[in-house]
């Protein structure tokens, strides 16, 4: 989950509101990669999640990071509940579930690194006080109640909102992990092309990278449980976003559906004020019930934006929301299919010719197929195997013209980071396929085996 923003003065008209993502615009020189990924902590001998506090606990991992590798803390009034450090920060997500939101690099070759220095620091500490963690979209057998919610005041309000909507949201907060990357547009034209592509492709990445098979101690008839639970979540705020695919679509028309998405609250000295079910066009005009005769800053807008969850979307940045957390193997995988369909304007064009005839029927289903059947997927006759192979060699491609050498020039661009999705596609077996296998094979039924056999 995203931090508080800050840095933006008062909101005077409305077009600040569209100039404010319109902001984000950069030269394509000037294109970065950032990625996000999320994995659960539990204590080694009895095989549950984190608490907050206590020898073993969230806090302990922090707190760790902090003395040993020089981060600095993010802190709600008495409570850790992040780090910082050359651009990047660690943070916590709802249910105690360790966030990397790594610094803007240039290659996948840095953001690999980064990810790989990251996950061995947190083995480190792990490792001292009893403590693994582990890549899946979902929880395997934890229960709600199991899992400590965070000290942080967005969350409670998250929580207790999230009870009344929807079906699956504190199944979210808790019991999900994600890995997500946030790329950059030149231009109002770039980032809706780039947008559009990302929310129809989307479930090509969900089955792609399908990794949650089990929840509550069984098989749950996904392969993306994860996915799942964002279909049952908040309407208002989740989805494939349709309107993205009218004519005319850009900032302005982000900031109309932003506008309609009920808040969630107002950030204000440390504290975060309820507006729960609120409207942001009643506080541009001074109406808001929280803040009565109060008008927002821009930085209420930036964390207003950070409250909508489509399957992707726009800030400063466009952020790909759509797959489950994997296997330290698979995370650099991610950025690399991407930053491959949408760094290189060619292969953008080809990614764009295999959806723009889609309708929103269409899209839909593909999502809600891959949530179910991953790779094994099938829409109007068409399967999610041949469409993925075609997505990922659309990707290999802009890859390969991209042309960044990792390893001191040794390596002469970013394609072997496909390797793993290459290897989905060669044998029909992503993640969550290769967890049934062991569960119906040598695991005899036993989702417990998962600690031991696929933690970090």
């Amino acid at each position: 989950m995203s931090i508080p923003q800050s840095g933006g003065g008062p909101i005077e008209h409305h077009d600040q509101l569209a100039q404010y993502l319109s902001d984000g615009c950069k030269p394509k020189e000037d294109w970065r990669i950032g990625t996000e990924h999320e994995k659960f902590g539990y204590c080694k001998d009895t095989l549950l999640p984190l608490p907050y506090e206590g020898d073993r606990s969230v806090r302990a991992v922090l707190e760790g990071l902090r003395d040993r590798f020089n981060w600095s803390p993010v802190m709600e009034g008495a409570y850790i509940v992040g780090l910082e450090k050359d651009g990047a920060n660690v943070s916590l997500e709802p249910g105690g579930q360790l966030e990397l939101s790594g610094a803007p690099l240039e290659t996948i070759h840095e953001t690999c690194d980064e990810v790989n220095s990251h996950l061995a620091e947190v083995k480190s500490v792990a490792d001292e006080i009893g403590v693994r963690f582990i890549g899946l979209g979902a929880a395997p057998e934890w229960s709600h109640e199991q899992m400590d919610l965070m000290p942080k005041g967005r969350y409670k309000l998250m929580n207790d909102y999230m009870q009344r909507v929807g079906t699956h949201g504190t199944q979210m907060m808790r019991r999900t992990c994600t890995v997500q990357v946030n790329l950059d547009f030149s231009s109002e034209a770039d980032m809706v092309q780039k947008l559009r592509v990302a929310i129809a492709l989307q479930p090509v990445a969900t089955a792609l990278f399908a990794n949650s098979p089990f929840f509550d101690g069984k098989l749950n008839g996904h392969k993306s449980w994860r996915s799942r639970i964002w279909r049952g979540l908040d309407p208002d705020r989740t989805g494939m976003v349709p309107f993205v695919f009218d004519e005319g679509f850009g900032f302005e028309g982000w900031v109309q559906y932003a506008l309609d998405v009920p808040m969630y609250f107002v950030y204000r000295d440390g504290q975060y004020i309820d507006a729960l079910g609120m409207s942001f066009r009643d506080f541009l005009k001074g109406e808001l019930p929280a803040l009565p005769g109060e008008t927002p800053t821009l930085s209420d807008w930036a964390d207003h934006l950070t409250t909508l969850f489509p399957e992707a979307r726009i800030k400063q940045f466009i952020e790909m929301r759509g797959a489950d957390g994997g296997p330290w193997r698979r995370l650099c995988a991610l950025p690399a299919l991407w930053v491959g369909l949408c760094y290189d304007q060619s292969a953008l064009d080809a990614a764009w010719d295999l959806v723009k005839d889609w309708d929103a029927e269409t899209r839909e289903a593909w999502r809600v197929e891959a949530s179910v059947h991953g790779l094994q997927a099938e829409v109007g006759g068409r399967s999610m195997h041949d469409l993925a192979r075609e997505v990922v060699t659309i990707a290999e491609t802009g890859l390969a013209t991209r042309a960044r050498p990792g390893a001191g020039g040794l390596i002469p661009d970013e394609t072997h980071f496909l390797n793993a999705l290459k290897e989905s596609l060669d044998t029909g077996k992503t993640a969550a396929d290769e967890l049934l296998d062991r569960y119906h094979g040598d695991w005899n039924g036993d989702i417990g085996r998962v600690y031991e056999e696929y933690s970090y």
